[in-house]
């Protein structure tokens, strides 16, 4: 685990956007992106009858859908252990192999930061 103080202010705002959503919206995943202006993007988890997608996949489409040419880092709350590889995929294809995802508990801390190679 990482003492998410010990993180950099921008990724410690990250989580703390991506914990906010999943809070506020009452959905299993909350995420967060940071693009190369430092735009940040937020999603949950979109679950309806025709459309399914992480909330990490969810908040890569909005920074596409905003112009981001690349992305910076991510950050997904999440129950799960890590991201998924089809949502490491999604920041890889925006971001690039080394981009980092954060994974944090729904408690906000971080157990664990992977890169979307």
């Amino acid at each position: 685990m990482t003492d998410t103080n010990a993180l950099d202010p921008e990724d410690r705002k990250i989580v703390t956007l991506a914990r906010s959503a999943r809070a506020r919206n009452g959905v299993p995943e909350g995420a967060a992106v940071r693009d190369e202006t430092g735009r940040t993007y937020v999603a949950g988890t979109v679950d309806l009858d025709s459309l399914k997608l992480s909330a990490l996949r969810t908040a890569v489409a909005m920074a596409v859908a905003s112009g981001a040419k690349s992305l910076e880092a991510a950050a997904v709350v999440t129950e799960a252990d890590s991201a998924s590889a089809e949502d490491r995929a999604a920041v890889r294809d925006l971001g690039g192999p080394e981009t980092p995802v954060l994974v944090a508990g729904t408690d906000g801390v971080v157990r664990l930061t992977v890169s979307a190679g």
